[in-house]
Protein backbone atom coordinates (compact mmCIF):
# COMPACT_ATOMS: atom_id res chain seq x y z
CA UNK A 1 0.00 0.00 0.00
CA UNK A 2 2.95 2.32 0.60
CA UNK A 3 3.57 2.60 -3.16
CA UNK A 4 -0.07 3.36 -3.92
CA UNK A 5 -1.54 6.78 -4.54
CA UNK A 6 -3.94 7.54 -1.69
CA UNK A 7 -7.08 9.48 -2.64
CA UNK A 8 -9.33 10.83 0.13
CA UNK A 9 -12.93 10.66 -1.10
CA UNK A 10 -15.89 12.55 0.35
CA UNK A 11 -18.50 9.89 -0.43
CA UNK A 12 -21.53 11.91 0.68
CA UNK A 13 -21.27 15.06 -1.47
CA UNK A 14 -23.35 15.78 -4.58
CA UNK A 15 -26.51 14.33 -6.09
CA UNK A 16 -27.24 10.61 -5.71
CA UNK A 17 -24.40 10.05 -3.28
CA UNK A 18 -22.90 7.82 -2.02
CA UNK A 19 -24.04 5.52 -4.87
CA UNK A 20 -22.56 7.51 -7.74
CA UNK A 21 -19.32 8.04 -5.80
CA UNK A 22 -18.89 4.35 -4.98
CA UNK A 23 -19.87 3.30 -8.52
CA UNK A 24 -17.27 5.79 -9.80
CA UNK A 25 -14.62 4.25 -7.55
CA UNK A 26 -15.52 0.75 -8.79
CA UNK A 27 -15.31 1.87 -12.43
CA UNK A 28 -12.01 3.66 -11.88
CA UNK A 29 -10.50 0.71 -10.02
CA UNK A 30 -10.94 -1.51 -13.10
CA UNK A 31 -8.16 0.38 -14.90
CA UNK A 32 -6.15 1.71 -11.92
CA UNK A 33 -4.83 -0.87 -9.48
CA UNK A 34 -2.29 1.51 -7.93
CA UNK A 35 -4.83 3.66 -6.07
CA UNK A 36 -5.93 3.26 -2.44
CA UNK A 37 -9.23 4.96 -1.61
CA UNK A 38 -9.85 6.48 1.84
CA UNK A 39 -13.64 6.78 1.78
CA UNK A 40 -15.35 9.15 4.22
CA UNK A 41 -19.08 8.79 4.86
CA UNK A 42 -21.94 6.71 6.23
CA UNK A 43 -20.62 3.16 6.50
CA UNK A 44 -24.13 1.66 6.55
CA UNK A 45 -24.82 3.13 3.11
CA UNK A 46 -21.35 2.59 1.64
CA UNK A 47 -20.63 -1.04 2.57
CA UNK A 48 -23.55 -2.63 0.62
CA UNK A 49 -22.49 -0.69 -2.50
CA UNK A 50 -18.83 -1.65 -2.23
CA UNK A 51 -18.99 -5.16 -0.80
CA UNK A 52 -17.43 -7.85 -3.03
CA UNK A 53 -16.81 -5.27 -5.78
CA UNK A 54 -13.28 -4.29 -4.73
CA UNK A 55 -10.79 -6.07 -2.50
CA UNK A 56 -10.40 -4.50 0.95
CA UNK A 57 -6.70 -4.10 0.12
CA UNK A 58 -7.69 -1.10 -2.00
CA UNK A 59 -9.94 0.90 0.32
CA UNK A 60 -10.73 1.99 3.85
CA UNK A 61 -14.03 3.41 5.10
CA UNK A 62 -13.91 6.16 7.74
CA UNK A 63 -17.40 6.35 9.19
CA UNK A 64 -19.35 9.55 9.77
CA UNK A 65 -23.02 10.38 9.41
CA UNK A 66 -22.47 14.14 9.34
CA UNK A 67 -22.63 15.79 5.93
CA UNK A 68 -22.26 19.28 4.46
CA UNK A 69 -25.57 19.98 2.70
CA UNK A 70 -25.78 21.35 -0.83
CA UNK A 71 -28.02 24.15 0.47
CA UNK A 72 -25.51 25.31 3.10
CA UNK A 73 -23.73 28.60 2.65
CA UNK A 74 -19.92 28.25 2.70
CA UNK A 75 -19.78 29.33 6.35
CA UNK A 76 -22.71 27.11 7.32
CA UNK A 77 -20.93 24.16 5.75
CA UNK A 78 -17.76 24.92 7.69
CA UNK A 79 -19.70 25.37 10.94
CA UNK A 80 -21.22 21.89 10.69
CA UNK A 81 -18.09 20.75 12.46
CA UNK A 82 -14.92 18.78 12.03
CA UNK A 83 -16.68 15.41 11.72
CA UNK A 84 -18.42 15.95 8.37
CA UNK A 85 -17.31 13.70 5.53
CA UNK A 86 -15.93 16.73 3.67
CA UNK A 87 -13.92 18.09 6.61
CA UNK A 88 -12.50 14.67 7.51
CA UNK A 89 -11.46 13.99 3.90
CA UNK A 90 -9.64 17.32 3.64
CA UNK A 91 -8.07 16.84 7.07
CA UNK A 92 -6.63 13.49 5.99
CA UNK A 93 -4.66 15.31 3.28
CA UNK A 94 -3.54 17.91 5.83
CA UNK A 95 -2.24 15.09 8.07
CA UNK A 96 -0.44 13.44 5.09
CA UNK A 97 -2.67 10.36 5.35
CA UNK A 98 -3.74 10.91 1.73
CA UNK A 99 -2.10 12.51 -1.31
CA UNK A 100 -5.14 14.33 -2.67
CA UNK A 101 -8.82 14.87 -1.85
CA UNK A 102 -11.92 14.86 -4.07
CA UNK A 103 -15.51 15.85 -3.34
CA UNK A 104 -18.69 16.34 -5.36
CA UNK A 105 -20.20 18.35 -2.51
CA UNK A 106 -20.94 22.02 -1.90
CA UNK A 107 -18.31 24.03 -3.83
CA UNK A 108 -18.28 27.08 -1.56
CA UNK A 109 -18.00 24.97 1.59
CA UNK A 110 -15.24 22.87 0.02
CA UNK A 111 -13.18 25.97 -0.76
CA UNK A 112 -13.68 27.44 2.74
CA UNK A 113 -12.91 24.19 4.58
CA UNK A 114 -9.87 23.60 2.37
CA UNK A 115 -8.54 27.11 3.11
CA UNK A 116 -9.15 26.59 6.85
CA UNK A 117 -7.24 23.32 6.91
CA UNK A 118 -4.51 23.67 4.30
CA UNK A 119 -1.71 26.21 3.98
CA UNK A 120 -1.06 28.36 0.95
CA UNK A 121 2.03 27.57 -1.12
CA UNK A 122 4.70 30.12 -0.22
CA UNK A 123 4.62 33.34 -2.32
CA UNK A 124 1.07 32.65 -3.59
CA UNK A 125 -1.55 35.09 -2.28
CA UNK A 126 -4.76 33.50 -3.55
CA UNK A 127 -5.77 30.01 -4.66
CA UNK A 128 -7.63 29.58 -7.95
CA UNK A 129 -10.25 27.21 -9.31
CA UNK A 130 -9.05 25.60 -12.53
CA UNK A 131 -10.44 23.05 -14.98
CA UNK A 132 -9.70 21.23 -18.23
CA UNK A 133 -11.49 22.30 -21.43
CA UNK A 134 -11.47 20.45 -24.74
CA UNK A 135 -10.18 22.38 -27.74
CA UNK A 136 -9.59 21.66 -31.43
CA UNK A 137 -6.14 20.20 -30.78
CA UNK A 138 -6.32 18.63 -27.31
CA UNK A 139 -7.07 20.23 -23.93
CA UNK A 140 -6.63 23.59 -22.20
CA UNK A 141 -6.27 24.54 -18.54
CA UNK A 142 -8.52 27.48 -17.62
CA UNK A 143 -8.30 29.48 -14.38
CA UNK A 144 -9.69 31.21 -12.32
CA UNK A 145 -13.26 29.91 -12.63
CA UNK A 146 -14.85 31.70 -9.71
CA UNK A 147 -12.73 31.53 -6.56
CA UNK A 148 -11.61 35.19 -6.83
CA UNK A 149 -13.91 37.83 -8.26
CA UNK A 150 -11.25 40.55 -8.04
CA UNK A 151 -7.59 39.91 -8.86
CA UNK A 152 -4.38 41.92 -8.93
CA UNK A 153 -1.66 41.58 -11.56
CA UNK A 154 0.32 39.55 -8.98
CA UNK A 155 -2.62 37.12 -8.67
CA UNK A 156 -2.89 36.73 -12.45
CA UNK A 157 0.86 36.15 -12.69
CA UNK A 158 0.55 33.44 -10.00
CA UNK A 159 -2.37 31.89 -11.89
CA UNK A 160 -0.24 31.78 -15.05
CA UNK A 161 2.55 29.92 -13.26
CA UNK A 162 0.15 27.57 -11.46
CA UNK A 163 -1.83 26.89 -14.63
CA UNK A 164 1.34 26.11 -16.60
CA UNK A 165 2.51 23.80 -13.78
CA UNK A 166 -0.85 22.02 -13.81
CA UNK A 167 -0.70 21.59 -17.58
CA UNK A 168 2.81 20.11 -17.50
CA UNK A 169 1.88 17.79 -14.63
CA UNK A 170 -0.95 16.42 -16.81
CA UNK A 171 0.87 16.64 -20.17
CA UNK A 172 4.60 16.37 -19.32
CA UNK A 173 5.78 16.21 -22.93
CA UNK A 174 4.38 19.63 -23.89
CA UNK A 175 5.51 23.16 -23.02
CA UNK A 176 2.32 25.21 -22.68
CA UNK A 177 1.41 28.54 -24.24
CA UNK A 178 -0.16 30.93 -21.70
CA UNK A 179 -2.75 33.53 -22.73
CA UNK A 180 -4.66 36.26 -20.86
CA UNK A 181 -8.40 36.29 -21.55
CA UNK A 182 -9.28 39.79 -22.78
CA UNK A 183 -11.73 41.79 -24.91
CA UNK A 184 -9.18 42.18 -27.72
CA UNK A 185 -5.78 41.02 -28.90
CA UNK A 186 -4.14 44.46 -29.05
CA UNK A 187 -1.79 45.53 -26.24
CA UNK A 188 -3.89 48.60 -25.38
CA UNK A 189 -7.13 46.63 -24.88
CA UNK A 190 -8.45 45.71 -21.43
CA UNK A 191 -8.42 47.22 -17.94
CA UNK A 192 -5.30 48.42 -16.14
CA UNK A 193 -4.75 45.15 -14.25
CA UNK A 194 -4.85 43.09 -17.45
CA UNK A 195 -2.47 45.48 -19.21
CA UNK A 196 -0.07 45.49 -16.27
CA UNK A 197 -0.11 41.68 -16.16
CA UNK A 198 0.57 41.60 -19.91
CA UNK A 199 3.70 43.71 -19.44
CA UNK A 200 4.98 41.52 -16.60
CA UNK A 201 4.42 38.26 -18.49
CA UNK A 202 5.79 39.68 -21.75
CA UNK A 203 9.02 40.70 -20.04
CA UNK A 204 9.32 37.59 -17.88
CA UNK A 205 11.44 34.78 -19.27
CA UNK A 206 10.34 31.28 -18.30
CA UNK A 207 11.61 27.82 -19.15
CA UNK A 208 8.23 26.34 -18.19
CA UNK A 209 5.84 28.15 -20.54
CA UNK A 210 5.58 30.57 -23.46
CA UNK A 211 3.53 33.74 -23.13
CA UNK A 212 1.19 34.07 -26.11
CA UNK A 213 -0.36 37.46 -25.25
CA UNK A 214 -4.10 38.09 -25.14
CA UNK A 215 -6.76 35.61 -26.19
CA UNK A 216 -10.35 36.57 -27.03
CA UNK A 217 -13.41 34.52 -26.14
CA UNK A 218 -13.99 33.37 -29.73
CA UNK A 219 -10.54 31.73 -29.82
CA UNK A 220 -10.73 29.78 -26.54
CA UNK A 221 -11.29 26.48 -28.35
CA UNK A 222 -8.68 26.96 -31.10
CA UNK A 223 -6.03 25.07 -29.15
CA UNK A 224 -3.20 27.50 -29.78
CA UNK A 225 -3.20 28.53 -26.11
CA UNK A 226 -2.95 25.75 -23.51
CA UNK A 227 -3.36 27.84 -20.34
CA UNK A 228 -6.06 30.53 -20.27
CA UNK A 229 -5.86 32.99 -17.37
CA UNK A 230 -8.52 35.39 -16.07
CA UNK A 231 -10.07 36.71 -12.89
CA UNK A 232 -12.77 34.52 -11.34
CA UNK A 233 -15.71 36.63 -12.54
CA UNK A 234 -14.68 36.60 -16.20
CA UNK A 235 -13.60 32.96 -16.06
CA UNK A 236 -16.87 31.79 -14.56
CA UNK A 237 -18.90 33.66 -17.20
CA UNK A 238 -16.74 32.06 -19.92
CA UNK A 239 -17.22 28.62 -18.36
CA UNK A 240 -21.00 28.88 -18.13
CA UNK A 241 -21.19 30.30 -21.67
CA UNK A 242 -19.13 27.42 -23.04
CA UNK A 243 -21.26 24.85 -21.18
CA UNK A 244 -24.47 26.43 -22.44
CA UNK A 245 -23.19 26.60 -26.01
CA UNK A 246 -22.17 22.94 -25.97
CA UNK A 247 -25.59 21.93 -24.63
CA UNK A 248 -27.34 24.08 -27.25
CA UNK A 249 -25.37 22.57 -30.15
CA UNK A 250 -25.95 19.02 -28.87
CA UNK A 251 -29.70 19.55 -28.44
CA UNK A 252 -30.12 21.24 -31.82
CA UNK A 253 -28.20 18.45 -33.56
CA UNK A 254 -30.37 15.88 -31.81
CA UNK A 255 -33.52 17.66 -32.99
CA UNK A 256 -32.23 17.83 -36.56
CA UNK A 257 -31.34 14.14 -36.59
CA UNK A 258 -34.59 12.87 -35.06
CA UNK A 259 -37.15 15.40 -36.30
CA UNK A 260 -37.84 13.80 -39.68
CA UNK A 261 -37.53 10.49 -41.50
CA UNK A 262 -34.62 11.80 -43.58
CA UNK A 263 -32.90 12.99 -40.39
CA UNK A 264 -33.32 9.57 -38.76
CA UNK A 265 -31.93 7.78 -41.82
CA UNK A 266 -29.01 10.22 -41.92
CA UNK A 267 -28.28 9.67 -38.24
CA UNK A 268 -28.21 5.89 -38.76
CA UNK A 269 -25.78 6.27 -41.66
CA UNK A 270 -23.54 8.54 -39.58
CA UNK A 271 -23.88 6.77 -36.23
CA UNK A 272 -20.10 6.32 -35.80
CA UNK A 273 -19.31 10.00 -36.41
CA UNK A 274 -22.20 11.11 -34.22
CA UNK A 275 -20.93 8.97 -31.35
CA UNK A 276 -17.48 10.55 -31.72
CA UNK A 277 -19.08 14.01 -31.67
CA UNK A 278 -21.13 13.14 -28.59
CA UNK A 279 -18.10 11.77 -26.77
CA UNK A 280 -16.02 14.84 -27.59
CA UNK A 281 -18.62 17.13 -25.98
CA UNK A 282 -19.49 14.82 -23.07
CA UNK A 283 -18.82 16.94 -19.93
CA UNK A 284 -18.48 13.80 -17.79
CA UNK A 285 -15.17 13.01 -19.49
CA UNK A 286 -13.70 16.38 -18.45
CA UNK A 287 -15.09 16.39 -14.91
CA UNK A 288 -12.83 17.51 -12.08
CA UNK A 289 -12.00 21.13 -11.24
CA UNK A 290 -8.77 21.68 -9.31
CA UNK A 291 -8.47 24.09 -6.38
CA UNK A 292 -4.89 25.14 -6.94
CA UNK A 293 -2.49 27.18 -4.78
CA UNK A 294 -2.80 25.26 -1.52
CA UNK A 295 0.02 23.00 -0.34
CA UNK A 296 -2.15 19.93 -0.99
CA UNK A 297 -4.30 19.45 -4.09
CA UNK A 298 -8.11 19.55 -3.83
CA UNK A 299 -10.34 18.33 -6.68
CA UNK A 300 -14.00 19.31 -7.06
CA UNK A 301 -16.24 16.94 -8.97
CA UNK A 302 -19.44 18.40 -10.43
CA UNK A 303 -22.27 17.72 -7.97
CA UNK A 304 -24.70 16.72 -10.71
CA UNK A 305 -22.45 14.29 -12.58
CA UNK A 306 -22.94 10.52 -12.59
CA UNK A 307 -20.53 7.69 -11.74
CA UNK A 308 -18.72 8.07 -15.09
CA UNK A 309 -18.06 11.73 -14.36
CA UNK A 310 -16.91 10.95 -10.84
CA UNK A 311 -14.53 8.32 -12.19
CA UNK A 312 -13.09 11.01 -14.48
CA UNK A 313 -12.40 13.22 -11.45
CA UNK A 314 -10.50 10.31 -9.89
CA UNK A 315 -8.42 10.10 -13.08
CA UNK A 316 -7.57 13.79 -12.64
CA UNK A 317 -6.50 13.09 -9.04
CA UNK A 318 -4.30 10.22 -10.18
CA UNK A 319 -2.58 12.25 -12.91
CA UNK A 320 -2.02 15.29 -10.67
CA UNK A 321 -0.27 13.22 -7.99
CA UNK A 322 1.84 11.30 -10.53
CA UNK A 323 2.72 14.60 -12.24
CA UNK A 324 4.01 16.14 -8.97
CA UNK A 325 1.84 19.25 -9.34
CA UNK A 326 2.65 20.83 -5.96
CA UNK A 327 6.40 20.40 -6.42
CA UNK A 328 6.21 21.92 -9.91
CA UNK A 329 4.41 25.00 -8.57
CA UNK A 330 6.93 25.42 -5.73
CA UNK A 331 9.83 25.20 -8.18
CA UNK A 332 8.32 27.70 -10.63
CA UNK A 333 6.66 30.31 -8.41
Amino acid sequence: MSDMIKIAVDAMGGDNSPKKVIDGIILNHKSNKDIFFKIFGDEEKIVPLLQKKISKNFYEIIHTKNVVKSTDSPLEGAKRGKDTSMWLAINSVKNKEADIVVSAGNTGALLVIAKLNLKMIENIDKPALSALWPNKKNMSVVLDLGANIECSSKNLLDFSIMGASLYTSLYPDNKPNVGLLNIGSEELKGNEIIKETYKILNNKKSDNYNFDGYIEGNHLMDGNVNVIVSDGFTGNVALKTAEGTANFITEELKKAMTGSLIGKISSLLNISNLNKFKKRLDPRLYNGAIFIGLDSPVVKSHGGTDFIGFSSSLDVCNRIVKGNLIEKIKQNI
